[in-house]
């Protein structure tokens, strides 16, 4: 090649560069939907991929709060963005897989509205008493209850969710009249909590761990096959009798519907380089979450088995959509 092509190409690759770099430092910014408020664990998880996130895709990731209706603010939101990789939703089952089980008209439909862009975790419900409940483990809990009369309320992070259903099913089960108290969000459920204002309460591990490591409240039972490992002194509920609850709920992250392939497969692989990290794996892990990057495909398939099997566990209680 003559040397005058040699130093175009060369000054045209050179141009190209800083182009890439600039734009990536101008770059775009990211939303982060996050359905629930600040300070809880949803929240807290989405802080952490965030964080990171910016660095893999050269873009601003901003963590945005829309709480209120157990997610469904924010899920609607994502169904109005733009389908152009600007914005995203970090979720766990009950946006996705409950919500449109329970509710008559949401304002989105999962299957037409959403595509699943990235998996990154499964973790477990729990069932913990306040430090003011007497209880050390939930046959105490339940010896309790029936002390008091047999009524109880429970604390739950949003109404007709997978904790109210649970709820629901351990009154019926052990013939206490527990009433299923919803609050917005887990950060709001575990300050009554904190603050003995309620006796009790059904959340996720995450929002539970730290607590319960201090001794502030203490898990006394937790939902699926297995044994935590971050307390794996909890018996499981089908230890305790309590069989059916063995399918563990998902963490992932929706785009809009439109969304092309190849943004949410370079998506799904900046995902997955964030949680094969050290500090952030194990950030997470100490969270109680199981860990594992999910492709989209995936995400797909886990969201569809966890909504069949709680389709089947809402319709025996005989819940009718509101």
């Amino acid at each position: 090649m003559p040397r005058r092509r040699l130093l175009a190409a060369g000054l045209s690759l050179g141009l190209l560069a800083a182009s890439g770099a600039a734009s990536a430092q101008s770059g775009k910014t990211i939303r982060l939907l996050v359905g629930f408020p600040a300070g809880g664990g949803t929240d807290a998880i989405a802080r952490i991929l965030a964080e990171s996130l910016k660095d893999e895709l050269g873009a601003t990731v901003v963590v945005e709060n829309k709480p209120g209706a157990g997610g469904q603010l924010a899920a609607q939101a994502l169904k109005a963005a733009a389908p152009d990789g600007t914005t995203f939703f970090l979720s766990h089952d009950h946006s996705i897989s409950i919500l449109p089980q329970v509710i008559k008209s949401p304002g989105f439909d999962p299957a037409k509205d959403f595509v699943p862009a990235a998996g990154f975790a499964t973790f477990v419900n729990a069932f913990a008493v306040s430090g003011g409940t007497p209880a050390a483990g939930f046959n105490d809990y339940l010896a309790w209850v029936r002390g008091q009369g047999g009524k109880s309320a429970v604390g739950v992070p949003a109404p007709a969710s997978v904790p109210e259903f649970l709820v629901k099913v351990i009154g019926e089960k052990y013939k206490l009249d527990l009433v299923a108290a919803p609050y917005r969000g887990s950060a709001p459920m575990m300050g009554d909590m904190l603050g003995n204002q309620i006796a009790a309460g059904v959340g996720s591990i995450p929002d539970f761990i730290e607590n319960h490591k201090s001794g502030k409240l203490r898990v006394v039972a937790v939902l699926g096959g297995t044994r935590q490992a971050v307390m794996p002194d909890v018996p499981t509920f089908a230890e305790l009798g309590l069989a059916g609850f063995e399918d563990v709920p998902y963490y992932g992250i929706f785009a809009p519907a439109g969304t092309p392939n190849a943004t949410l497969d370079a998506f799904a692989a900046a995902v997955a380089r964030v949680v094969a990290k050290p500090a952030v794996h194990d950030r997470l892990a100490a969270m109680g979450l199981s860990v594992g990057a999910m492709t989209p495909e995936q995400l797909g398939q886990r969201e569809r088995a966890y909504t069949a099997t709680w389709s089947r566990i809402i319709k025996a209680t005989g819940f009718v959509p509101q």
